[in-house]
């Protein structure tokens, strides 16, 4: 079954973009999965063609209209479509590894990508959209946050990554961070590759990769050590 995403947008044209190149864009060839793009604008009743309206309550800013995304949702995700619907938002909820796979065994996804303030608190409720955040900052639009969604969702899917091993033994995997990498030439400006990895003592080499992964995140996330922790 090919993985499906629909992402609903202002800027279609910013899609493929980097998810038509590398393994999404050769999935994409495969039709390992497929991406399709709605223009919100094509919901408007209106001869501007006018999506967004000023923030009830006064305030800066636009809000993008609910019977506008309405149409626009029910169209890309109508009645029986199993598919999460997600709402790309700085307020939502942090986009983690677990999730990522989660999506990444479904059928697809519908992404709407938020745009000016945000979108009317009406429609999330009535439309069960999920709000998604991939980081505390802001971006000018969801398009970015969408793309960064689905390239890591999309390298999972079964026949993109050419060593399955190798997405297992990734960063938030199991639940730390990476250990360091090395490669030829043996020495690198007086800096030679560890002993350890030139031994062919397996049993040490994971060993040690796993010491340097938890030394690793204990110095840049100690919040994923207490989180370890908690588990235990």
């Amino acid at each position: 079954m090919t993985f499906r995403a629909t992402v609903l947008t202002l800027y279609p044209e910013m899609f493929p973009g980097p998810l038509g190149l590398s393994m999404s864009g050769r999935a994409l060839e495969k039709e390992i999965w497929a991406l399709e793009t709605v223009q919100l604008r094509d919901f408007a009743t209106d001869r501007h063609r006018t999506v967004d309206d000023t923030p009830a309550g006064g305030g800066a800013g636009m809000v993008l209209k609910a019977d506008i995304v309405a149409k626009a949702v029910d169209h890309a995700s109508p009645v029986g479509d199993e598919r999460p619907r997600l709402l790309m938002s700085p307020r939502g909820k942090p986009l983690t590894q677990p999730r990522v796979r989660e999506l990444s065994g479904g059928p697809g996804v519908m992404i709407l990508c938020g745009r000016f303030e945000g979108v009317d608190q009406r429609v999330i409720d009535a439309r069960g959209l999920e709000e998604v955040s991939i980081g505390d900052y802001i971006l000018s639009g969801g398009e970015l946050a969408a793309q960064v969604l689905l390239d890591a969702v999309v390298r999972l899917l079964p026949g993109v990554m050419g060593n399955v091993a190798s997405g297992e033994e990734e960063s938030f995997e199991s639940g730390h961070l990476e250990h360091p990498h090395y490669t030829r030439p043996a020495d690198f400006e007086g800096m030679p590759i560890p002993d350890v990895l030139t031994s062919g003592n397996h049993g040490r080499i994971a060993a040690w990769r796993r010491e340097r992964a938890l030394d690793l995140t204990a110095e840049r996330r100690p919040d994923l050590i207490e989180k370890m922790t908690r588990k235990t």
